[in-house]
């Protein structure tokens, strides 16, 4: 259901609106012709739901950037 793949996404990301716009964006740059919409908002949110968090994420290409500059 759809409903369970929001809620996964939500845990990564908190804010719902930010949610529904990066969805949006996805889900118009992921879409391939003859195939239904719904299908690939739920690939969308699937995709949301299976990656790193973004805080952690954030975090990481911090760190990265700053061991980059201290060699």
């Amino acid at each position: 259901m759809r409903s369970d793949l929001i809620f996964g996404a939500l845990t990564h990301v908190t804010n719902r609106y930010e949610l529904c716009q990066l969805a949006s964006k996805a889900t118009r740059k992921l879409h391939k012709p003859n195939t239904r919409l719904q299908d690939t908002t739920n690939e969308v949110f699937d995709r949301f739901k299976d990656t790193i968090p973004m805080d952690v994420a954030a975090d990481s290409a911090v760190d990265s950037l700053e061991e980059r500059r201290a060699a």
